[in-house]
This record gives structure tokens, sequence and C-alpha cells, in this order.
């Protein structure tokens, strides 16, 4: 099968990752090229947003979590984000995906929560999702303090992240609570096999591929890869029902676009209103090549248009 052109502004992501190659393919050595590659793209967030580093706890102990706060947000009843970071639950953190996260506070007036969740191997399923879970607990539980509306919370992550907001989602379903407005997921990996399409056809996919997908599957979850746990893989959820609006943004150019599309196509045969939308020419992580590229920023203002319209 032919491959689709990769994206001009995909060049972006190409040349802040090329010095990866100077450091190893050990954990450490992973975690040190992802951050390289992020400082690489950092912006720092507007002079006259707040942001602030808080402490949540949780069942496997303290969770660093950062509250952005736009200049505009009104000081009490403000619309709010959960924000969970990719990096395929094995790296990432505060600092690594802060351009995304205050991004979203900035073009949504959100208030937006970025959280610093477990890794593995270190710490396997279910640590992320517990620490995601406490957050968003403690947004709910906090919103006099935090200025927000517990009414207009929503969810975005990207990557793993986007298997967490799905995650985040069913389980607030399956609880009783709290209330969840809207989720963005951003090139999600939903837990699909890998025997999809797009796993062959983008194998040695830029940016991410098949063989890092499933490195990145069995250390997430090592007891049991193929588990038929919807917490841990949530396109295999028997019911996806009564849940909040969805955004799906896959990229073309991506093993794990079909991740999306599928858990997208489920999401429609179970009633749910759900978008979706597939970045042409593009590659996983598309969103940091806003700064730089047009058609990146594009793609990037749709994400915050979705929020902006469920939240604001």
């Amino acid at each position: 099968m032919t491959k689709p052109a990769i994206h001009p502004d995909m060049q972006i992501l190409a040349k802040a990752r090329a010095p990866a190659g100077m450091f190893d393919s050990s954990i450490e050595g992973q975690r040190a090229a992802w951050d390289y590659y992020a400082k690489g793209m950092y912006r720092a967030p507007p002079a006259d947003m707040k942001v602030a580093d808080h402490s949540v706890g949780g069942e496997g102990g303290s969770i660093a979590v950062r509250v952005y706060r736009p200049a505009d947000a009104p000081a009490a009843g403000a619309p709010a984000v959960l924000y969970m970071h990719g990096g395929g639950f094995m790296k990432g953190d505060l600092d690594s995906s802060e351009t995304v996260a205050w991004g979203f506070a900035d073009q949504v007036g959100a208030v937006v929560v970025s959280v610093d969740y477990r890794l593995t191997p270190e710490n396997p399923y279910p640590a992320a999702v517990d620490d995601c879970w406490a957050s968003l607990l403690w947004m709910h539980e906090n919103t006099s303090a935090l200025g927000i509306d517990p009414a207009k919370i929503g969810v975005a992550g990207d990557s793993a992240g986007g298997n967490l907001g799905a995650v985040m989602c069913l389980k607030a379903r399956d609880k009783g609570g709290p209330s969840i407005a809207c989720a963005a997921l951003i090139y999600p990996g939903t837990g699909l096999d890998q025997d999809y399409p797009s796993y062959i056809q983008f194998a040695d996919g830029q940016g991410l591929s098949t063989a890092a997908t499933r490195g990145y599957r069995d250390m997430y979850l090592p007891d049991d890869p193929h588990t038929q746990d919807p917490y841990a893989r949530p396109v295999l959820a028997k019911d996806l029902s009564g849940l909040p609006p969805h955004w799906v943004h896959s990229a073309e150019s991506d093993p794990i676009r079909d991740d999306g599309r599928e858990y997208a196509a489920r999401l429609a045969q179970a009633g749910i209103t759900v978008t979706y939308r597939e970045a042409k020419g593009m590659v996983h992580g598309f969103m940091r090549a806003r700064f730089d590229g047009a058609a990146a920023r594009a793609e990037y203002d749709l994400i915050c248009k979705f929020l902006r319209e469920n939240l604001v």
C-alpha cells in the first residue's frame, strides 16, 4: 500500500528529534532523549498566565500537578481541563508537556491541571490511571479553591494521555461521577490489537514505530499485555454508552492511527456525540509543530475550538 506524503510541517519534528541519536536505548536514555526533544521545542507560557504547582494525595503517594490559569479566566466558575501527557506511559513530565498544557489554557480560556502521573516500568498499570483519577477527584473536591465550575470540567490527553482520558470518562461513568463535560483524545493509543492496517503500513513511522508501541504496551501491562480490562484498553469496553461528547484526533501517518479511528467508530455506534478528525500527512506528535507550522497550528486550533465550545 502506498504511503501518504508526509506534510512539510512534520520536518519541524524530524529536525528536533535528530539529536536524539546521541542517547542510548535504555529507559534513562529514552527519557533523556525525550526531554532533549521537548526542550528544543519549548515555548514559555504567556507572561500574564498564572502557573502554580500543587501536590495531590494518591494511593501511591504524592502526585505533582501544575495548574495554568489564563489572565482572562474568571476568578470563580471558570471552565477547566484535566490534561494527561503522552510518552508511552514511560516518559514525559510536567515540563516536557508544558507547551501543550498552557496552550489549551490560553486558547480555551480554561484552567488546566496537568498531571505528573507515575511512569512505567517502575510503576505499571494501574498506577497512571490511579494518579489521573486522584487528580480528577482533587479538582472536583477543590472547585472553590481552584475557582472552577464542577459542571465544566473536560479531559484532554495525547498518545498515552489519550488512553488515560478515555479511561477517566469510563471510570467516571461507572463510579457515578465526577462529571466530565467533554473529552479530547489526540492521537490516542486506545489498546487496539496491533494487527490493524496502520500498525503494518506505518510500522516504521516517523516519531513512533510499531515496535516501540509494543515495548510501551509490555511495560505498561507486564503481567498481561493482552488483557481485556477496559481501564487498560478502553477500545475493548463492551459498553460505551453514557459518555460525554468526544473529539478524537489521529495523525494519518501513525502506527496507532487506527486506535483513534476504531474508538471513534465504537463511540458513534454507542450513540455518543463524537467528532473524528485525521490530520492528513501528519505524524504522531504533530501538536508540537504548531509554533512554526501553519497546518499543525490549524489542527491544534480545532482541538481548542472543540474544548471551548463544550466548556465555555
